[in-house]
């Protein structure tokens, strides 16, 4: 029998993301209001796969979420510029619940808001226990990360498993800290919660940055 190979994500240079250790492959897609406020995620489908696959980054497979090689034929490159902390980069919110964020990692997937409230209204509600659920209702469902919050100078996560989550017409979200190699070889920083540009056009690659709203990215 053959070893077993840990989950791993590598990035290569202007090409697909390379998984292998088995990580399972789910498509997934946020449940929303009459008024199109997101309100959950719900798992739509999980997807065959090997121990290795390679998913597409260029946003122009005809077989996503899976490379297809096309990436080649048109000539893609990517800049991997994405690195650093969270704790660099995030700002702090504050409130009750200790919220911070960081906004070179929002994917805007719609969370953090609703058409009376958000979580930086609901954070700044001092000594209101409504208020500090539901900011932490929100942050909680945030797929990238870029919002987090502290209860005791410590850092609550979500518990998770390790998977990768292909979210409809967005981003790949990796969970329970799936190392990531980048394309020069930097790993870069174990989080519970991080996505990966599939659009093709983030300025922050391999991270999602939420280029694929403006550019109306669909994976059909």
């Amino acid at each position: 029998m053959a070893d077993s190979i840990d989950p791993s994500i590598t990035v290569s240079a202007n090409g697909p993301y390379l998984v292998a250790g088995s990580v399972p492959l789910h498509r997934r897609k946020d449940v929303q209001s009459e008024l199109g406020e997101p309100m959950t995620w719900a798992t739509t489908a999980t997807l065959e796969t090997k121990d290795r696959y390679a998913l597409c980054r260029c946003g122009q497979s005809s077989n996503k979420p899976f490379c297809d090689g096309t990436h080649a034929r048109v000539g893609f490159t990517a800049d991997d510029v994405a690195g650093g902390t969270y704790d660099e980069r995030a700002e702090v919110v504050g409130g009750d619940v200790n919220v911070r964020y960081d906004q070179n990692i929002c994917v805007h997937a719609g969370f953090c808001g609703t058409t009376v409230t958000n979580v930086w209204k609901e954070a700044a509600n001092t000594g209101n226990t409504a208020s500090r659920m539901h900011a932490i209702a929100m942050i909680e469902h945030c797929p990238s990360g870029a919002l987090t919050y502290q209860l005791d100078d410590v850092v609550n996560e979500p518990l998770m498993p390790q998977a990768i989550s292909v979210i409809d017409n967005g981003p790949l979200w990796v969970t329970a800290h799936v190392p990531i190699t980048s394309s020069d070889g930097t790993v870069l920083e174990s989080r519970n919660r991080i996505t990966l540009c599939r659009c093709g056009i983030s300025a922050n690659k391999p991270l999602c940055d939420g280029s694929h709203k403006a550019a109306g990215f669909t994976d059909s």
